[in-house]
């Protein structure tokens, strides 16, 4: 009697990971994100792992989570994994006041944001094209 499940949204050679309420700007979070989408597994593992970024550790730790989501849930080759999608998204602001000269105060705001990776297992015929 319980309700049914829904449907996997994604294909059958993709896996997800996300990570929500990431301590940093969507925007700061953007530049790396950008830096990995559409490239192997590997080579993204090897951007973020020397990028001087601050937030690229947290990333590094997602996409590591979507590799491990793809090999031991859905069964797929680890070696033809490539970032499919890379997503950003903007989540809440915490509103804080920082106390100023002459009895002033300003506001200070501190933003969250919420990371989505997919990662994507390459077919046979797509590597053949490409090289």
């Amino acid at each position: 009697m319980g309700k049914l499940a829904a449907e996997r949204r994604l294909d059958d050679s993709e896996a997800l990971a996300s990570m929500r309420g990431m301590r940093t700007s969507a925007r700061k979070l953007n530049l790396v994100a950008r830096t990995i989408r559409g490239k192997t597994v590997s080579s993204a593992l090897a951007e973020l792992t020397f990028s001087r970024r601050r937030i690229a550790g947290e990333v590094k730790k997602v996409l590591q989570a979507a590799i491990a989501n793809a090999e031991n849930n859905h069964q797929l080759d680890v070696d033809q994994l490539y970032v499919k999608e890379a997503t950003v998204g903007r989540a809440f602001v915490l509103k804080r006041f920082h106390t100023r000269g002459r009895g002033r105060s300003a506001r200070v705001e501190k933003h969250f944001a919420h990371l989505t990776v997919i990662v994507g297992e390459r077919r046979e015929d797509a590597i053949e094209e490409t090289s």
